[in-house]
């Protein structure tokens, strides 16, 4: 029993400092998250090279890298492949593989190596009641102090929604950069959530029409940014 909990490595919660870690990649040696420092990233895992919903994923990702980039945001892939295997896989899916409009697709982001699964497991990307040997679909969330902001984990038969993925980004860049929270299904222009009022003065001018927010009761207030305003503090100036 006591060799068993020594070997559990406690998975990162969200506002932990994401784990670093050395690896090799498509792109070269990856230092992770210091290489991305000052810029937000998304680390992802997949379970296996020369997979259908993989190569879907990858595909859909390689293709939406520049709307990433622009929003401040560097891709990093992670598989328990080994490296060679990598390599052919990318470029099968760049030379044979036509899916959904796209086509000559060329995956320029890292894709890590992990074949001993200790990046995988540092992050809780295996998940053995699911599979002991594949990492799940996780995604990180690091900000540009390598700090973990968010978390999604998809099973193995679930591709994700890169819609989800981008709001995700642009929410949390949102609430950093206006101090706001985002309500349900929120979308870029769309009203955005004030913080609850801190005093009871406070709550009585809102109330009362006083601030420049609509008030469905004195702790639930939202006001609206204009899509451009956001966009504006967010993307690349190009």
């Amino acid at each position: 029993m006591q060799e068993t909990c020594e070997n559990i490595i406690s998975m990162p919660r969200i506002g932990d400092p994401a784990p670093a870690f050395k690896a090799i990649s498509t792109q070269g040696e990856v230092n992770f998250p210091s290489d991305y420092s000052g810029e937000w990233s998304i680390l992802f895992s997949h379970p296996a090279d020369f997979t259908p919903v993989c190569t879907s994923e990858f595909m859909t990702f390689a293709s939406l890298e520049d709307k990433f980039d622009n929003a401040n945001c560097k891709l990093v892939g992670l598989s328990v492949d080994g490296l060679y295997s990598h390599i052919a896989w990318l470029r099968t899916i760049k030379e044979k593989i036509k899916y959904n409009g796209m086509q000559d697709v060329e995956v320029k982001f890292p894709l890590i190596e992990d074949i001993t699964m200790s990046v995988a497991k540092q992050y809780g990307m295996i998940q053995p009641n699911e599979d002991s040997t594949k990492a799940v679909r996780a995604v990180f969330f690091v900000d540009p102090k390598g700090i973990i902001r968010a978390m999604i984990y998809y099973p193995l038969s679930l591709g994700r929604n890169f819609d989800e993925l981008y709001r995700v980004l642009i929410a949390l860049q949102t609430s950093d950069e206006f101090g706001v929270a985002t309500p349900a299904d929120w979308k870029v222009g769309e009203d955005v959530i004030v913080p609850p009022a801190g005093s009871c003065g406070v709550a009585k001018d809102r109330m009362e029409g006083k601030e420049d927010v609509s008030c469905f009761d004195w702790f639930f207030c939202t006001k609206k940014i204009a899509k451009e305003v956001i966009l504006k503090k967010i993307l690349k100036k190009k």
